[in-house]
């Protein structure tokens, strides 16, 4: 007989042993509470039971999880339904510990509290169980109510048992010193599992956090890119599911696992991180002439003075014509300086159209530009004349596309480098080692021309593919950019078939991108309703 039950307590330590290892593998929170409680029923072969979970602030406990199985109850874990109720103080109104209640008092005392029979009972509160039974017809006795005390002694939940259940006859009993003495064991491996998970939680937390605190950084430096770190992510997201959704063509065999999504979100919030080290005065180019001021009010000043000094030359002119006599040429002077006045105008008005930069500059105005430099003379205050066009401004005025000369447009380029610089120089963890790779590559194209490393195609990943799409996209329809109105859906579309066209993107992946509909999916939730072209 000794034998026997010397046999049974072994299987049941080993039991124990195997729920540990189950409980230091779970990372799911709900899932871990579910071993914990279902490993502690079945090691006291307890018919119900519950897990309360003590407050961060240690003022109240509230009931995550519960089960009794003889009724086929359970709500919380993975269950789907969440427990009712509102959190139990820990202290009453007037700052008293509450000790009414045998789950707060074992919370309060750090102890272990057996009771043979609830009705039996009068040191606790216990009309909560008497109206679940009177409801449910079910009868609560044995109750084991085992605080779960962490490694630093600080309790962080409670594990509650009802109802030990006799092993040949399956009546109800009271619990055994050798059901408390297994549970509290499991109640203290609980405890540090339960710990753990909230102390990896928390620095999940913090780690997401000042990821988005970096991309917030970088949309706040400059009012012109809008919240693209912040948008770059949801089409990143959308891409990336339809992608692993799809089971036809060349993405069929392309799947992610929660870590690999989790590595590309990562990435898609810090692609732009670089552009930290890219001066302001560049990001917020909002002007070709701009530096920290824009120029074209220098260049204002300067035709102000032209117009000064032409019209002084007309009246130098009159003047000489009244002195000879000839006031008859006085009206064809002012006819030939308001014309002059009138070009002079235009070709400003020219200049200020220019500056504001474009998604195209024609040669032909280019040349303008030029013409206007050399047409046009001041004279500095040592009397020496000068073009009303530096050198330095033909150059920025001409730039063919958007306000950046190449000069400029290689430092924002090189924000890329400085991404891969910056994410190369931490120390990421097994699961995230891809996150430099995917946020380098938003610009490399598969036809090897992209910067700033010039991946082949072969050399691309999908998900880094992925990335490059959303982030043009986003781009391209973002209404904050200095240079342009954010396009419409038709547009946005158009240039990026193009890039299609010119192995500039991924093809599969940006057809699959217009198949789902993803841009007006999109569009639905971000875009202004001008931009939205497409009929639903």
């Amino acid at each position: 007989m000794q034998s026997e039950s010397t046999a049974l307590l072994l299987a049941r330590i080993e039991q124990l042993n195997r729920i540990g290892i189950a409980l230091s593998a779970e990372r799911h929170m709900p899932r871990l509470l579910e071993t914990i409680l279902l490993g502690a029923k079945t090691l006291t072969r307890a018919d119900g039971g519950s897990i309360y979970i003590v407050s961060e602030d240690h003022r109240q406990v509230r009931l995550e999880i519960m089960r009794t199985d003889s009724l086929d109850f359970a709500m919380g874990g993975t269950t789907g339904r969440e427990v009712p109720g509102n959190a139990i103080p820990l202290y009453l109104g007037d700052g008293r510990p509450n000790h009414q209640l045998v789950v707060t008092h074992a919370v309060l005392r750090k102890k272990t509290i057996v009771i043979p029979d609830i009705y039996q009972a009068d040191e606790f509160d216990f009309s909560g169980a008497r109206k679940f039974d009177c409801k449910t017809g079910y009868r609560s006795r044995s109750f084991l109510t085992i605080p779960m005390r962490n490694h630093e002694n600080d309790i962080v939940g409670v594990l509650q048992l009802i109802n030990a259940q006799d092993d040949e006859t399956g009546e109800i009993v009271a619990f055994s010193d050798a059901d408390r003495h297994l549970a509290e064991s499991l109640a203290s491996q609980a405890a540090v599992a339960l710990t753990n998970r909230r102390l990896i939680e928390e620095q999940q937390n913090l780690f997401d956090s000042f990821v988005k605190l970096i991309a917030s950084a970088i949309d706040e430096k400059s009012p012109h890119t809008g919240a693209h770190c912040e948008r770059v992510p949801v089409l990143t997201r959308m891409l990336a599911e339809a992608a692993h959704r799809h089971r036809e063509g060349p993405l069929k065999d392309f799947s992610l696992t929660e870590q690999e999504r989790y590595e590309l979100e990562v990435a898609s919030w810090l692609h732009d991180c670089g552009k930290i080290t890219t001066p302001e005065h560049i990001m917020d180019k909002a002007a070709k002439l701009e530096t920290i001021v824009d120029r074209i009010h220098w260049i204002r000043t300067r035709f102000d003075l032209v117009a000064r000094d032409a019209r002084i030359r007309m009246q130098e002119r009159i003047i000489e014509d009244l002195k000879g006599g000839n006031a008859g040429n006085t009206g064809a002077h002012e006819q030939r300086h308001a014309k002059e006045m009138e070009q002079l105008e235009a070709d400003y008005a020219f200049l200020e159209q220019c500056n504001r930069g474009g998604e195209f500059m024609r040669p032909e105005d280019q040349d303008r530009v030029r013409r206007i430099g050399e047409r046009y003379r001041w004279r500095d205050a040592g009397g020496r004349a000068r073009s009303v066009l530096t050198e330095d401004e033909i150059f920025n005025l001409c730039v063919p596309r958007g306000t950046l000369n190449p000069d400029e447009r290689m430092i924002v380029n090189n924000h890329v480098s400085a991404t891969i610089n910056l994410l190369q120089s931490l120390p990421f963890p097994k699961g995230l080692q891809k996150v430099p790779e995917y946020a380098g590559s938003h610009h490399e194209w598969p036809n090897g021309g992209g910067y700033p490393n010039n991946l082949s195609g072969e050399q691309l990943s999908i998900p880094a593919r992925i990335l490059a799409i959303a982030d043009i996209f986003e781009a391209l329809t973002n209404c904050s950019r200095p240079y342009k109105e954010g396009m419409t859906l038709s547009r946005a579309l158009g240039i990026l078939r193009h890039k299609r066209d010119a192995n500039e993107i991924d093809p599969d992946l940006f057809d699959l991108f217009v198949k789902e509909k993803i841009y007006l999916e999109y569009a639905r939730k971000y875009l202004d309703a001008s931009q939205i072209d497409e009929p639903a």
